[in-house]
């Protein structure tokens, strides 16, 4: 009597394990690319400011972005901490380019500050249009990141913008590839006003990648149009590019790398990052994230193998300086590793997120290398976001969160610690010192 229980319990087990198998997450179909409409002509004739989008300038300073279809509108930002009510101005600068047949607008900069710390300012921008609003960093734990590599303009993109709007993050981090204009200007027309909700109201802190890199016969800035329009902090940060720079929010130093400038040892990029890393102080800034496009630790099939000039070069200058975590884009899916260095476990390697699924027309990239190699921790081909938490200058807070239809999904979370509280820092910084040839 018991053997065909036996059979019985055995049949139930098999069914109920291709229920289960047949139940996993199913991926949604693609989007297609969005239509955004321009402005009305009542406002584009005139200084009415489009594709507003906020970074940070320094410490206490905020660039405000915006571009005009008059090229004679005015470059000035009244601010103050009272809607309509401005007790401050500041005037920048202006520029513009041309790209084969197409001229842009009139693209202006202006920086405003000093601010207060995590404080609510109104600004309007050259005396025309509605007051927008923003919010300043904390200088203080806790800080929150959003992320998302590999944007672009599709129904995803959308839903990843509208999940991001609804975290309560301080500063978004894109490690490249923006607008996937790819040549045709008027996209990055149509980037700069999807994104102006939530650009103009958080600091967005980006770099390039492959799909900034316009290359056509007889240009010769191949970042014309991305340098024109996202203008970062390089100046601020000692670098003469701005394809790389660092900046500060809080505990936070943040390292964003050109995966498209030279970066081999004699290179000007190279000099600069050891020249930064040479002024870290991990007491006033204990962490130390670094992001760029193109990944190092990748187990996709997509993209394999297209960082290992730059990991060779640039891995060993991160790993002496005790770098908490890396973010990079490119591959569009998500992988989040264990702390690795020189492709091996190592408890003082970073930790390394590659995050390239913010929704754009080549979708993803579904297909992984098996066995999963031991420094991979978690990987899935979905659309979606980064959330980052640094709580204190000990423990971090990272969570991924997947496009589910229209939903946000949280699918991965992880408590970091820092390389601070976990001695790495001391024996790393004498390493770096002697790398840098600091006495």
């Amino acid at each position: 009597m018991e053997q065909p229980k036996h059979k019985f319990l055995l049949i139930l087990t098999l069914l109920f394990s291709t229920v289960t198998v047949e139940s996993e997450y199913l991926r949604p179909l693609p989007r297609k690319t969005l239509t955004i409409p321009r402005y009305s002509v009542s406002k584009a004739h005139s200084s009415y400011p489009q594709q507003v989008h906020i970074s940070l300038a320094g410490e206490k300073h905020i660039r405000i972005t915006w571009i005009t279809d008059d090229k004679h509108s005015p470059s000035y930002v009244e601010y103050g901490t009272l809607p309509g009510r401005y007790d401050s101005i500041a005037e920048g600068e202006v520029t513009s380019y041309n790209y084969m047949l197409y001229t842009s607008g009139t693209i202006h900069h202006v920086v405003i500050g000093p601010l207060e710390d995590n404080t609510v300012y109104f600004y309007r921008c050259g005396g025309k249009g509605p007051d927008f609003q923003l919010k300043t960093p904390p200088n203080q734990f806790p800080v929150v990141f959003a992320v998302a590599g590999d944007l672009g303009q599709t129904g995803w993109t959308k839903s990843t913008l509208a999940h991001i709007d609804q975290s309560q993050y301080d500063v978004y981090l894109l490690p490249g590839d923006l607008s996937y204009a790819d040549c045709m200007q008027h996209l990055w027309d149509s980037f700069g006003e999807l994104v102006e909700p939530l650009a103009s109201t958080r600091p967005w802190m980006v770099t390039e990648g492959n799909h900034e890199e316009e290359n056509i016969l007889l240009l010769t800035d191949k970042f014309v149009s991305y340098n024109s329009r996202w203008k970062m902090p390089f100046e601020e940060s000692g670098s003469t590019s701005n394809l790389y720079y660092s900046f500060e929010v809080a505990g936070v130093h943040v390292i964003m790398l050109g995966s498209y400038e030279d970066y081999d040892v004699y290179s000007e990029q190279y000099r600069w990052l050891k020249e930064d890393l040479s002024k870290v102080d991990r007491e006033r800034t204990p962490w130390l994230l670094v992001s760029f496009h193109i990944p190092w630790y990748n187990s996709n099939k997509a993209h394999q193998g297209a960082g290992d000039d730059m990991m060779a070069a640039i891995e060993p200058l991160l790993y002496a300086a005790s770098v908490d975590l890396v973010i990079a884009g490119h591959v569009h899916a998500y992988e989040r590793s264990k702390r690795v260095y020189n492709g091996r476990l190592d408890p003082c390697g970073a930790v390394h997120i590659t995050i390239g699924d913010g929704g754009n027309r080549e979708g993803l990239a579904r297909k992984y290398i098996n066995p999963q190699p031991k420094w991979s921790e978690f990987r899935e081909a979905s659309f979606g976001h980064g959330e980052l938490k640094f709580v204190n200058s000990t423990h971090a807070l990272w969570s991924w969160h997947r496009n589910d239809d229209d939903n946000s999904v949280k699918v991965d979370d992880i408590w970091i610690n820092s390389l601070v509280s976990s001695g790495c820092v001391d024996q790393k910084t004498r390493e770096l010192r002697s790398t840098l040839m600091i006495p």
